[in-house]
């Protein structure tokens, strides 16, 4: 009886979207919105034209000398790098203040032809020292096919790897001082004012980089999964403890909040400057072709997984920061959403032969994460409604119909 009554309360869903950009109200990203239906993102990024960027420089330059006589001497601070635009515009900025850095890389094995190139001319272009570190091959496998039976997210090891290495490195060599680009949070959805100086911290890295999963959850649930780790393989991906950090006195901040914070600008200084290669071919799901060049299914079918859940993609984002930045304008933006967020990208092929998968798995697995709030079934189809107004069909229902009752069924 309870049943029925939860089931004749499921409401057919409505996405209301931001009026200045392209984003929903069910966004991945942490939105609020304004009496206006104008999002925090919106919001926030009117804040950089506001910032009086020199004082904000000379706050930066007293934070170095604070370190200048702290820990190692021959590196005044970590760089955590792709070999990306913003990779590249971090490390432009620090060898034009002076400064020494050690670049630090996280390889998730995913590399496109172009990003490797990147990350060559990176290492010739500054003249710093470089980690490269790739985890063992076998590990990266178990952790892909891990993180998409968990939370519908192959990249999981990446997101947490990208934000433990470089920790584990400052502690190694005893470099308390870590750059960070942006806060991506702040950057797409207003998370934090640039005022906030917000910084690096462990919890932000478990609730939101690693989907609130760290290590030691991936350990104890490999077995329900019939995977096999160690913690030895998952040594990676283990942070330093609390009196390590406080022993080096390890501190992330994000340069974004001291210097002034576009990507479209990067990639033309970085171009000019120092050769950086855009991809030669333009990618499925969005429109730009110097993102994510350091992982091929960032842009791809990682990026497929976030529609499948909650009806937006990479154009989406995208579009919504071009907005901002007053690149391009809104109904552009929904032009390029509408053609490219449903695409289901050609590198599945790749990540498929990569794990040992069928796209049938996939599209059974994907089908578990769907938003309730964002989808609903008519005639075994998975039907959104759409910015441009009027829903849409997106595809079969792979889910199994013991599992329908939990989305609204349109008659």
């Amino acid at each position: 009886m309870s049943d029925k009554i939860i089931l004749s309360n499921i409401k057919k869903p409505e996405i209301h979207y931001c009026l200045k950009c392209v984003y929903p109200n069910n966004s991945a990203v942490t939105l609020s919105f304004d009496e206006n239906f104008i999002c925090s993102g919106c919001s926030v990024s009117k804040e950089k034209n506001k910032i009086n960027y020199s004082e904000r420089k000379k706050l930066l330059l007293d934070l170095f000398k604070k370190y200048e006589n702290k820990g190692n001497q021959l590196y005044d601070c970590i760089i955590p790098v792709s070999g990306g635009k913003d990779s590249f515009f971090q490390a432009h900025i620090i060898k034009e203040l002076g400064y020494n850095a050690l670049l630090v890389t996280y390889n998730a094995n995913n590399y496109s032809d172009t990003g490797l190139k990147n990350v060559q001319k990176m290492r010739e272009a500054f003249g710093f020292d470089h980690i490269f570190f790739t985890p063992a091959v076998k590990t990266l496998k178990k952790l892909n096919r891990l993180g998409m039976l968990v939370m519908g997210d192959m990249n999981w090891h990446a997101h947490l790897g990208i934000f433990t290495y470089p920790i584990k490195v400052a502690v190694e060599k005893n470099i308390p001082l870590i750059i960070w680009g942006e806060h991506g949070r702040s950057d797409l959805g207003g998370m934090f004012s640039y005022d906030d100086f917000i910084e690096f911290s462990f919890r932000h890295r478990v609730e939101h980089d690693g989907r609130g999963y760290d290590w030691y959850h991936m350990l104890e649930i490999a077995n329900k999964f019939g995977e096999k780790l160690s913690k030895k393989e998952m040594d990676p991906w283990i942070y330093p403890s609390d009196d390590e950090i406080d022993r080096v006195g390890v501190r992330g901040i994000y340069i974004a909040n001291y210097i002034y914070w576009e990507a479209n600008e990067h990639i033309k200084l970085i171009k000019k400057k120092y050769g950086f290669l855009e991809s030669s071919e333009p990618f499925e799901r969005t429109y730009r072709k110097a993102s994510n060049l350091d992982d091929i299914h960032e842009n791809g079918i990682h990026d497929y997984l976030k529609f499948v859940k909650f009806g937006y993609g990479r154009a989406s984002d995208h579009g919504s920061k071009d907005i901002r930045a007053k690149k391009i304008t809104r109904m552009q933006a929904i032009k390029e959403v509408k053609k490219r967020d449903y695409i289901k990208s050609k590198d599945l092929k790749r990540w498929l032969k990569y794990v040992g998968w069928t796209e049938k798995k996939f599209d059974a697995v994907s089908d578990t994460f769907r938003d309730q709030r964002t989808w609903w079934i008519k005639n075994g189809k998975w039907m959104k409604n759409n910015i441009w107004g009027k829903p849409s069909s997106y595809g079969k229902v792979y889910l199994p119909k013991d599992q329908w009752s939990k989305f609204y069924i349109e008659k």
